[in-house]
């Protein structure tokens, strides 16, 4: 059956100017690891992955995360790359295909840092860098990071930044989420440091800062950057860097200040609250501390709420549709979020976004292995 348009989807489905462009509706897809760019280049495949989804009315694209110009940024086999020329050029490919047919489309820059694994290319040799050192079986895994690796770290960030421009990009997303580099150093458990990058809170932030402020430094003033942190890693789904709507103004405060366009706090249920006593989520804290636009993600378009262990296999990835686009238009209306991402839904059906607005829901695609073992559906 299809369900007739109504008022309920104006929200969703209204326009919004992102720096010097104009999304076409709300949804945005989410940066979602595929491992299918051998050698860290993206093919042709990849291009006609993300142009797909943008003839499927995405409103922006958010690339998978892609791996910035250090030795250590990598972590995963087949995951692309954001320097060298052959990478650049593959992207370059994503982005005038995607602008080709009215899409919009920024990158996300990523340091794995300590997740890094012995034996990742490109380099097998290179271990992990991270706030602290990690032995294991008496040999160093992860490098604590010197000042001078601090400084080329920053520096690979802002390369990437600027190369994001230049290849034509509508923007940036530096990755801060999920127990990686920047996160790392925001969460206490993994930064016991004990110089001007670790200890208090604020000292906790210094990284993250000094990468914002080295980023917005290399692009123009209307080229949006955005950050994506969460409370939750990929090992530990009740970590938390803020308490309270305290700690997280202190840290939304200094990343607006560092230069933060828009926010993309990544939650593995949109409206799950996120403090003890209220019934606000992160988005809708995000939105009222920081005074920022907000992409709020979450698990949007599946009755499952996301797991790591979907993409690794250890439990069915398995998941039904269920759409509230009432609630998703409601939030946008009362200022809790101004943009909606969307996961794994995309990754089964690319037409998502049209089959919503148009009411098709029963024709949309549930998600499944397929989904994560085909590149183009």
């Amino acid at each position: 059956m299809t369900t007739p348009q109504n008022n309920s989807k104006q929200a969703l489905f209204s326009s919004i100017q992102f720096g010097k462009s104009k999304l076409s509706n709300r949804i945005v897809m989410a940066p979602m690891t595929r491992n299918k760019s051998p050698n860290g280049i993206p093919t042709d495949k990849v291009v006609t992955y993300y142009q797909r989804r943008a003839e499927g009315g995405v409103g922006l694209i958010i690339t998978e995360g892609t791996y910035i110009g250090h030795p250590a940024a990598n972590g995963y086999a087949g995951v692309p790359a954001f320097h060298g020329e052959a990478a650049l050029n593959g992207w370059k490919k994503v982005v005038d295909a995607v602008h080709e047919v009215g899409g919009k489309i920024i990158p996300q820059i990523w340091h794995v840092g300590a997740a890094r694994q012995p034996g990742v290319e490109p380099d097998i040799t290179v271990p992990g860098y991270g706030p602290m050192a990690v032995e294991k079986d008496g040999l160093e895994v992860v490098k604590a990071m010197s000042q001078q690796d601090i400084d080329d770290v920053v520096t690979a960030y802002a390369q990437a930044a600027a190369d994001a421009e230049r290849l034509g990009f509508d923007g940036v997303e530096v990755h801060g989420a999920h127990g990686y580099l920047i996160d790392q150093f925001l969460w206490e458990k993994t930064n016991q440091r004990h110089d001007r990058y670790g200890g208090s809170l604020e000292n906790r932030l210094h990284f993250a800062v000094e990468v914002i402020r080295a980023v917005r430094s290399k692009v123009s003033a209307d080229f949006p950057v955005t950050f994506r942190f969460s409370q939750w890693k990929l090992g530990d789904y009740d970590a938390k860097i803020a308490e309270n709507p305290e700690e997280l103004a202190t840290i939304l405060t200094a990343l607006v200040n560092a230069g933060v366009d828009y926010f993309h706090p990544s939650t593995r249920k949109l409206f799950k609250p996120a403090f003890e006593g209220s019934t606000d989520s992160l988005a809708a804290w995000t939105s009222k501390l920081s005074g920022k636009p907000v992409i709020a993600v979450g698990s949007v378009g599946l009755e499952k709420e996301f797991r790591t262990g979907h993409f690794t296999r250890e439990e069915s990835p398995d998941s039904n549709t269920s759409v509230d686009v009432d609630a998703l238009s409601k939030g946008i209306d009362q200022g809790s979020f101004d943009l909606v991402a969307v996961g794994r839904a995309l990754l089964a059906d690319p037409k998502w976004p049209n089959k919503v607005k148009k009411g098709h829901l029963d024709q949309l695609v549930s998600f499944n292995t397929k989904a994560l073992d085909q590149l183009v559906i």
